[in-house]
């Protein structure tokens, strides 16, 4: 790859300072502009920061990029599973989209653990509701997008020939 000189470990930082800056995205919309994330936007946060943790290890072990760069790439990989169904659910007709649930504190403290993980990664009515937009796509969408951006850059890695720094 001789258009892209970057060290792997330098790659590997990008990749963490990019979900650094998405989970800091989320921030601001929940604290800032008071966006209540659903479900389905709290297990999309989570997979952000598997996939920044494994970036930022991988940058700091500086050995073993593929198997790290494999690692990435499979967890933006789930986490761009998660966005294209919480993006499924919003573009379901009004009748077909599930119920409501309780809010995810009380789901937390008086369902399984099971339970609430199947709640987290399917999604409820309120996953349905778009608050906000950029350029007509939804914070799902713009997620998803994200998630398949990181998860390119992860194989970009895998590719690097250039010398570790």
């Amino acid at each position: 790859m001789n258009f892209l000189k970057l060290s792997p470990r330098i790659g590997f930082f990008l990749g963490f300072a990019a979900c650094a800056s998405l989970l800091a995205v989320g921030a601001y919309l929940q604290f800032v502009e008071e966006l209540e994330p659903c479900p389905l936007c709290i297990s999309q946060r989570l997979a952000i920061l598997a996939t920044g943790v494994i970036f930022l290890i991988a940058g700091l072990h500086n050995r073993g990029r593929k198997v790290y760069a494999l690692c990435s790439a499979a967890a933006a990989l789930i986490g761009a599973s998660v966005s294209a169904r919480h993006v499924w659910l919003q573009h379901l007709p009004p009748e077909e989209v599930p119920e409501c649930s309780p809010g995810l504190e009380y789901v937390f403290q008086h369902f399984p653990l099971a339970d609430t993980i199947k709640l987290m990664l399917t999604g409820t009515g309120e996953c349905a509701k778009i608050d906000w937009t950029l350029l007509g796509l939804s914070i799902p969408a713009w997620t998803l997008f994200a998630f398949l951006s990181l998860a390119g850059w992860a194989c970009l890695q895998f590719l690097n020939d250039a010398d570790a720094v």
